[in-house]
């Protein structure tokens, strides 16, 4: 993987949610406050509990955030992309960090200490707004998955993730959307609340009938509408003859 410049142009946190509207002055001190880094596959960023002592944009890979409960039982609470954040809430809970960043893929992101972007937040207070703003958007994802993981029954649930995930990360290929990072049915599994012997089950189905492909950790949607119609508990159009 190539190196990354030691201070990247301003112009890559464009679309960042968390410095929108802010001017090109403001983008600049941002950058100027960071540290760009390149994080080898496999890499621990950050674990579970520790104090958030920094927080992180990435540019470039793909970071899974994995919760383990008191009872051992291992969640997969969210999949960062590039041109997202991660790790920025945690400096505002008293315990900390709410599970361990896993690099999937080698990956380049820029890393502030919390005191520089708390810092930056006060020197310019859209930052802090624009946390708000993702605050806000986590929860509702949360209480989302809440309420699929209390009403819908397991099938549902992994549709309902798999669609989430094309649409975060899906790159158009021949046969359909392929999720353009290794997901295992250990993560399905770990991200809608079930067993892996059930995830492989009801993959397996979906593969027998063309919806989804699997290969070696990686996954294509080949057949959205039919994924979507399981999600919604749609009835699935008969064939014509």
């Amino acid at each position: 993987m190539p190196k990354p410049p030691l201070k990247p142009d301003a112009a890559v946190l464009n679309g960042m949610r968390m410095f929108d509207g802010l001017p090109l002055e403001a983008l600049e001190a941002v950058i100027a406050a960071g540290q760009t880094r390149l994080v080898p596959k496999g890499t621990t960023v950050f674990t579970q509990g520790a104090k958030a002592l920094t927080c992180h944009a990435l540019l470039d890979g793909r970071i899974k955030i994995q919760q383990t409960g008191p009872d051992g039982q291992q969640v997969v609470v969210q999949f960062v992309g590039p041109g997202e954040m991660y790790g920025t809430l945690a400096m505002f809970l008293k315990s900390g960090y709410p599970g361990d960043a896993v690099t999937l893929t080698d990956s380049v992101e820029i890393v502030w200490s919390a005191d520089a972007m708390l810092r930056l937040m006060r020197e310019h207070p859209q930052i802090a707004l624009n946390t708000l703003g993702m605050l806000g958007n986590r929860l509702e994802d949360l209480q989302t998955r809440l309420r699929e993981l209390s009403t819908q029954r397991v099938e549902r649930r992994v549709a309902h993730a798999l669609l989430r995930l094309a649409k975060q990360a899906g790159k158009p290929v021949e046969a359909g959307v392929e999720i353009d990072f290794p997901l295992s049915r250990q993560d399905l599994a770990e991200m809608t609340g079930t067993t892996l012997h059930t995830v492989s089950r009801i993959v397996s189905g979906w593969e027998s009938a063309g919806i989804v492909e699997g290969g070696r950790q990686q996954v294509v949607v080949a057949r959205p509408d039919r994924l979507l119609a399981i999600a919604e508990d749609l009835p699935v159009a008969p064939k014509r003859s």
